[in-house]
């Protein structure tokens, strides 16, 4: 049980996987409890969003000083460009529901470096973020154990 609830954890600070994914494997198929899972996907999603806004423009910083890696992050600071205006005119609220749905290209990756380039202080955009993470989280578990229930109920 402990390698399983490890790999839930470690599933969601995956990034564009984060807890979407975290939470249908520690359910569906590692078989634990949906509350343990909650809590390993939250805080697994949570655990690298303050290095993120601490750090991430220092790196893309340095990786711009070479050719091949400069794509890579102009590419991320495009995306986080693109989501971030709709972000910006409501700035906390609109950060909180781009963390909050559980789409591809959203989650607490993609808040955070929106919050970063955004330069939104952290003691603003960290609760902002885990607000959203815990409705996501909420949304996911909801989703995959009622998805259970109905099966059963059909089969």
């Amino acid at each position: 049980m402990l390698t399983k609830a490890l790999i839930t954890f470690l599933i969601s600070m995956i990034p564009v996987v984060e807890l979407r994914g975290a939470i249908p494997y520690g359910i569906l198929t590692a078989g634990l409890k949906p509350w343990l899972v909650f809590a390993l996907a939250v805080l697994g999603n949570m655990l690298p969003i303050p290095f993120i806004l601490l750090f991430i423009r220092r790196i893309f910083a340095w990786m711009k000083r070479f050719p091949k890696m400069a794509k890579i992050a102009e590419k991320f600071e495009a995306r986080a460009a693109k989501k971030s205006g709709r972000v910006k005119k409501s700035e906390t609220i609109g950060l909180c529901l781009l963390v909050a749905i559980p789409l591809p290209g959203t989650g607490a990756w993609t808040g955070a470096l929106v919050a970063a380039l955004m330069n939104m202080r952290i003691k603003r955009a960290l609760p902002t973020i885990f607000v959203g993470v815990l409705i996501a989280a909420v949304a996911v578990t909801l989703i995959v154990t009622l998805g259970i229930h109905a099966l059963d109920f059909l089969i």
